[in-house]
């Protein structure tokens, strides 16, 4: 059963996500609601009687958890209704934990970051980190030690199940924000976690033709095109202006990519011509996929969902994400004899190895050998 808990606090109040999906945290948000991350719970700066809920959520039972109280009241269990509240015994209710990463450490943080041009991304994702820490060991920095640290490292990976890149950047945010703010090496011993070498999912040729063709959406099929055309990561493609493509010369231009680097990548034959009518059809003059608010590009959780919903239109039952597109592109060009220069040089890559990857998912040679089950009969 979904049960929400909510806790009042004064003038505030607290409700842990924990278990619910995006649906649910966006209910909340359009509704006032701020998220907060590193406490993984939806907070609100005033108090919301029984009532408003119960017209938001028909049938949905909730706990209402007031401070100081030695009563919990808990609403609409088993069929009955919202104005009558049942009451539990006497509870122990668990502290609430208090912030202990100071504003002016966060202030001083973000200003070291944005003097080396960190971007906007990576700024928030330092901060979190570092927050995350300190309100979980309930310690300020200054008297965090290393041993805390690894104590930190090691809760998140059993609670959160943190992957080895979740744990990397988890060390370089409290690195960074003791080594250049603190200035305290307190890291220096830290083993960071081996990378998972994964395989990267890769579609098709026919599964692509097979999503393309089940998109009816034109806007959503021509993005769909281009990332898979140029090798695009959705944050590029997303953010896309008419200026950037070149249909003369056949070329996109990826202004301030990944790692704020520039290039130039390729373009199809398809797409050209499929821009050529949504130019027209929808009047584009700035940004190729705009959102809803025209003077903003589409959003990212966005492309990823038009992405799943032609996958599940298409029937396709491989766990990708929209980033395939862009690993079927390099794999794609690989099997066709691209050199695997060339094909770092579309993709972005600082380095070859990166791209070196896709040699392993790529249908040459070592997946036309032929196994010795199909020779069995060779055996008589």
């Amino acid at each position: 059963m979904e049960v929400i808990y909510i806790f009042c606090e004064f003038n505030r109040m607290r409700v842990p996500i924990s278990g619910f999906d995006n649906r649910f945290c966006r209910f909340f948000t359009a509704r006032g609601w701020m998220l907060d991350n590193a406490r993984n719970e939806l907070t609100i700066e005033k108090n919301i009687n029984a009532n408003q809920f119960s017209r938001d959520f028909q049938g949905v039972p909730f706990v209402l958890i007031k401070n100081q109280s030695p009563f919990i009241s808990v609403f609409s269990f088993f069929g009955r209704s919202w104005d009558q509240a049942e009451y539990s015994t006497p509870v122990t209710l668990p502290p609430v934990l208090s912030d202990k990463f100071p504003k002016h450490w966060e202030f001083k943080l973000e200003n070291e970051l944005r003097s080396r041009k960190y971007s906007r991304h990576t700024i928030f994702v330092y901060i979190y980190y570092n927050r995350l820490m300190c309100n979980n060991l309930q310690k300020p920095p200054e008297e965090i030690q290393p041993d805390d640290i690894k104590q930190f490292l090691a809760g998140v990976e059993k609670d959160k199940d943190y992957s080895a890149s979740s744990m990397n950047l988890a060390i370089s945010a409290i690195k960074f924000f003791y080594k250049r703010v603190l200035q305290k090496d307190i890291l220096r011993e830290q083993r960071r976690p081996h990378q998972d070498k994964r395989l990267p999912v890769v579609l098709s040729k026919d599964e692509i033709k097979r999503m393309l063709m089940s998109e009816k959406n034109f806007k959503h099929r021509v993005l769909l095109m281009m990332v898979y055309a140029s090798g695009l990561r959705v944050s590029e493609v997303v953010r896309l202006k008419r200026q950037d493509i070149d249909i003369a010369r056949k070329s996109i231009i990826v202004s301030s990519g990944k790692g704020r680097k520039d290039r130039y990548t390729i373009m199809s034959e398809m797409v050209i011509n499929a821009l050529a009518d949504y130019y027209s059809r929808y009047n584009i003059t700035n940004w190729l996929f705009s959102g809803s608010n025209t003077g903003k590009h589409l959003a990212i959780r966005s492309a990823q969902h038009i992405f799943k919903d032609a996958l599940k239109e298409a029937k396709i039952a491989k766990a990708a994400s929209i980033h395939c597109l862009r690993h079927s592109f390099a794999t794609h060009l690989l099997e066709s004899g691209t050199d695997i220069r060339y094909i770092q040089e579309l993709l972005g890559h600082s380095s070859v190895r990166t791209t070196e990857r896709y040699t392993h998912v790529a249908r040459r040679k070592t997946l036309a050998i032929i196994s010795p089950l199909d020779t069995i009969d060779e055996w008589e």
